[in-house]
């Protein structure tokens, strides 16, 4: 069972400090956690009396909650905290891009992504009244981790209670290629293709039957192409909610394609987007 019994908010003081800890306040109240406050800047009783008063109108008073005031660099300092705290999950809103409808992650963000050790979840556009999930893509792409990811995805959407659950798989593209490369007739070919198609839906689907789903509707969907770029055009296509995509430090993931796919899915962001962390 997906469980986050401490989880960080980075905050600053800018308009949106409000609907960051509602935010935060429904998933400590969903998770029954604790939640831990870091602020990277000097404290002041301004700052303090000014924090208490949005906590107070939140009605977090009933709810384990402390703050880190810290004073450094932004990413040393949060991801410190998040290790001596031993932090679950990170939540962090992201900035639109001034005078376009698009968020991106700035570099602070970026760094954060790539350095945590613990789950990250971005929030775009959050709401005092709480955002809604109702539509939650996740990741399929053979990785080590994505047994993981699509467990925990499927948990934490039946906690939502969201209504549609998409896991997005891709062709690997040198079998594509491959299976399409031969003097086979066009018949054979397109064969090879659903072939390929299928063996990436029974991929997600064995992961699938080992996992509780409750009620949850289910569609897997297979698509060719980078991954990263899929998943967002995707993700915009059907509007959803939350997206989840899986991180496995041990096999240097970002390293390998932050660059590349995750540069532009950051960039880009087509919904709020989770980060699991193995």
């Amino acid at each position: 069972m997906i469980m986050y019994k401490k989880i960080g908010l980075a905050i600053a003081f800018s308009p949106r400090i409000e609907a960051l800890i509602a935010e935060s306040k429904r998933l400590v109240q969903l998770f029954d956690a604790e939640l831990v406050l870091i602020h990277v800047g000097i404290k002041t009783p301004e700052l303090e009396g000014r924090l208490n008063e949005i906590l107070t109108s939140q009605g977090c008073d009933q709810l384990k909650i402390r703050t880190r005031w810290e004073e450094g660099k932004p990413v040393k300092m949060i991801l410190k905290a998040c290790e001596e705290e031993q932090v679950d999950l990170l939540v962090a809103g992201a900035l639109k891009k001034e005078g376009l409808f698009k968020y991106y992650m700035g570099s602070v963000g970026r760094k954060i992504i790539r350095k945590s050790n613990c789950s990250v979840l971005t929030l775009i556009e959050p709401h005092v009244e709480t955002s809604s999930f109702s539509h939650v893509v996740i990741n399929g792409t053979q990785l080590e981790i994505t047994a993981e990811v699509i467990r925990q995805g499927v948990q934490l959407s039946k906690m939502l209670a969201a209504d549609h659950v998409s896991v997005l798989n891709e062709i690997k593209m040198y079998g594509l290629q491959m299976g399409t490369a031969s003097e086979d007739s066009e018949q054979e070919i397109a064969h090879t293709r659903r072939q390929l198609v299928q063996d990436e839906i029974d991929y997600v689907q064995q992961i699938l039957d080992t996992i509780d789903k409750g009620d949850l509707k289910i569609n897997i969907k297979v698509t060719g192409g980078r991954w990263a770029v899929e998943l967002a055009r995707y993700c915009e296509k059907t509007h959803a909610d939350l997206l989840i995509v899986g991180d496995d430090k041990k096999l240097n993931f970002f390293d390998r394609i932050f660059p590349h796919d995750l540069e532009e899915l950051l960039s880009t962001l087509p919904c709020n987007l989770l980060i699991v962390k193995k």
